[in-house]
């Protein structure tokens, strides 16, 4: 099968599309026929050695997979020829993908193979931070950072859907335009003073929940402008910079911080992902989550999506399309 295929740990630029063994399904594992692979910034450090799993080279990237099952396992409750969205262990980036069973989800008609391959990690990720880890209540407010990225947008949809009020961070207009279109009722800008925003906004009380995939400065301001015994969700670091955690501040503002990890939790709790995903899956038929497609690439020059992230340039989800069918 064709794949792209990390030979050296030097970022985009080691990625070479190649020939490789195809695919194949296990007793308990689900074969997918890829149509579209979502790229995230997990997969930008996985390319740089910088990801806390390190493959041996050569290996497929890619997490994240839309398309049509080919095989299942024994009594299983998805069928071939069916649409799915899955995360796998790797090798998205290919023609043929396998995971186990219970991290694919049918998908709605309604919903693309492009919308579809940001919707596993990203949707996931929201969900398990904003409801299980973050506690959010309708009513609400939540600071969602990086509102027009893939997991941002997600975050502000998520938000949306369970009642609660969003404030996005972003830079620049045309990220503010997504931001917007994902849903955020308010959109400030990172070149102004967001902190002081978000207070006056919230008549000073500041937000409830703060979803942050950006870490860095951004995070040590929010520290700022989060409510009494508000909600810091650490989801990331694209800014690159841990940032450290002043306890005092936790004390006198009684302040929780709080740890996101998708792909961690599923050694945890399996069946997280399961329930999870039916409650997003209503909502998606319902049509309260649409998950925002950025570039589209063939699996040739699937290397430019990952330039995007690099670049800061990248907004909603970048996609490669391994099968030109959208």
């Amino acid at each position: 099968m064709r794949a792209l295929q990390l030979t050296e740990l030097s970022g985009p630029d080691g990625l070479r599309l190649a020939q490789v063994a195809d695919a194949e399904a296990g007793d308990a594992a689900v074969l997918i026929e890829v149509h579209a692979a979502g790229v995230g910034f997990v997969d930008l450090l996985l390319c740089r050695g910088e990801y806390q799993i390190k493959p041996n080279l050569p290996f497929v990237p890619g997490i994240e997979v839309a398309g049509v099952v080919r095989a299942t396992p024994p009594d299983s409750e998805l069928r071939e020829g069916q649409r799915v969205a899955a995360t796998t262990p790797f090798g998205a980036f290919a023609e043929l993908a396998a995971t186990p069973e219970y991290l694919a989800f049918g998908l709605p008609e309604e919903m693309t193979f492009d919308q579809a391959a940001g919707f596993v990690v990203n949707y996931q990720t929201a969900h398990l931070g904003l409801l299980r880890r973050g506690r959010l209540a309708a009513g609400e407010t939540v600071l969602v950072h990086g509102a027009a990225g893939g997991v941002g947008s997600a975050a502000v949809q998520v938000a949306k859907a369970a009642g609660a009020r969003v404030i996005g961070v972003v830079a620049g207009e045309r990220k503010a335009a997504v931001a917007a279109e994902a849903g955020a009722d308010e959109v400030l800008d990172v070149s102004a003073d967001w902190a002081a925003g978000v207070r006056e906004l919230t008549e000073g009380r500041g937000a409830d929940v703060v979803f942050d995939p950006v870490g860095g400065e951004r995070f040590e301001a929010s520290m700022r402008c989060t409510a009494p015994e508000g909600r810091l969700l650490v989801v990331g670091f694209a800014e690159g910079r841990i940032p450290q955690v002043p306890a005092n501040r936790l004390l006198l503002r009684h302040l929780d911080v709080v740890g996101v990890n998708f792909g961690g939790m599923l050694p945890i709790d399996q069946q997280f992902a399961r329930r999870a995903g039916a409650e997003l899956l209503g909502w998606a038929r319902e049509g309260r989550l649409a998950p925002i497609v950025g570039s589209t690439y063939p699996l040739a020059e699937g290397a430019q999506a990952l330039r995007e992230l690099a670049e800061r340039r990248a907004v909603g989800k970048p996609v490669i399309r391994v099968r030109e069918t959208g």
